[in-house]
């Protein structure tokens, strides 16, 4: 049976470390497939849009495989963008903070060769790369793909679409010809099932794609944020709608803690609920909020799987969710047994693109609008300061 949550999972300390470090509680649909696929051995072909969570699905096992010691170039991760290699790289990085033994080193165009050298150098067990900078390193030789165990073709088709198919191929040629080869593609058109005929052996397909999702009726819109203006915002919404009861989601506990801290001491009625909180503190929370004892409860995503109150009037979104069903269920907890509901999500800048993906996959309109104004507090909706 799939795990759905991490501490779930048999892996070893180090990792569960990262994991509690970066928040995370429940896996997403993809990693939950085919991590155990990709802990076994075998090649996998994971379909998957951008932002479901590929990257921990397939950094997780590869770092739990690798031995206690060693220098070798371990693993590969290709990307098409110099973007995508960072932010990936980045991400495995944080994965592997409590092994001293990993160092994951990023190289694509547009960064000093130099700084790569250096970090290739001192021993890079995996590295993360667009298909152009890997090929220069290779022909300098100070990249070898002989002793690779795992590749990873991260988003295929927009490599592929982007004209690096020799590049790949000659690539993947010169690694050994036992090891694990990984593809995650958002569409699997002819290019990306010919890559998969040439160097995949018998791979599992997961498709997590999926067929549209729908969403309840409930008036959606975003507020474009920079970061530091997010409390307020938040603050300035609560303010101006003074919902009876309203559900902030947060992607990660620590944030969860953080914004109830900066809630409490403004003079707010909130608790919190994720998952480091013993049973008992999380009923009590539950039951104050459905007593109305408190007006506003902030949540991750895994902790509010249980919460079953009708009479929600708004959600909050403080952190855009990580993919389009984790969004579905976070608005759905309003507009319930009838009644009307609002949904508002924060983004910051370079997030924009990543909610455009979610309102295509749920195909429904989440508008843009502008901050509320302090003169327009308690006059949209609701009574009194919560």
């Amino acid at each position: 049976m799939d795990k759905n949550r991490f501490d779930e999972m048999q892996l070893s300390t180090e990792l569960q470390k990262a994991i509690k470090d970066m928040g995370f509680e429940e896996l997403t649909p993809i990693q939950s497939r085919t991590i155990p696929l990709i802990m076994e051995g075998k090649d996998v072909i994971g379909q998957a849009r951008t932002g479901t969570g590929k990257t921990l699905a397939f950094g997780l096992p590869i770092i739990e495989s690798m031995q206690r010691k060693g220098k070798d170039l371990e693993a590969l991760v290709l990307c098409p963008t110099r973007e995508l290699a960072v932010q990936v790289a980045e991400e495995v990085k944080r994965l592997a903070k409590h092994r001293k033994d990993i160092r994951v080193v990023p190289v694509y165009g547009g960064q000093p060769i130099q700084k790569q050298l250096a970090g290739l150098k001192m021993g890079a067990r995996i590295v993360v790369g667009t298909p152009g900078r890997i090929m220069d390193h290779m022909s300098r030789g100070t990249i070898r793909l002989d002793r690779v165990r795992t590749v990873v073709l991260d988003e295929a088709d927009r490599m592929l679409d982007m004209g690096f198919v020799d590049d790949m191929k000659t690539i993947l040629w010169a690694m050994p010809d036992e090891r694990q080869t990984l593809l995650f593609s958002a569409t699997m058109p002819d290019s990306v099932m010919d890559l998969v005929d040439k160097f995949q052996k018998d791979p599992v397909v997961v498709n997590v794609s999926g067929d549209q999702v729908t969403v309840p009726e409930v008036h959606q819109t975003f507020f474009e944020v920079k970061p530091w203006m997010k409390l307020e915002m938040l603050c300035r919404l609560i303010d101006t709608y003074t919902p009876n009861s309203s559900l902030v989601f947060c992607n990660t506990k620590r944030r969860v803690d953080q914004i109830v801290k900066d809630l409490q001491s403004r003079g707010y009625r909130v608790d919190s609920l994720h998952g480091d909180m013993a049973q008992a503190r999380r009923d009590k929370a539950m039951s104050s909020f459905r007593n109305k004892l408190l007006r506003v409860l902030v949540a991750t995503d895994v902790a509010a799987r249980g919460i079953d109150v009708e009479d929600v009037e708004a959600v909050i979104n403080y952190d855009v969710p990580q993919d389009d069903l984790h969004y579905v269920h976070r608005i759905g907890r309003t507009a319930r047994m009838g009644k009307a509901g609002h949904a508002f999500t924060l983004v910051l800048p370079d997030q924009l693109s990543k909610l455009r993906e979610i309102q295509e996959k749920t195909n429904t309109p989440i508008k843009r609008q502008m901050t509320p104004h302090l003169s327009d507090a308690g006059k949209k909706s609701g009574v009194g300061r919560v």
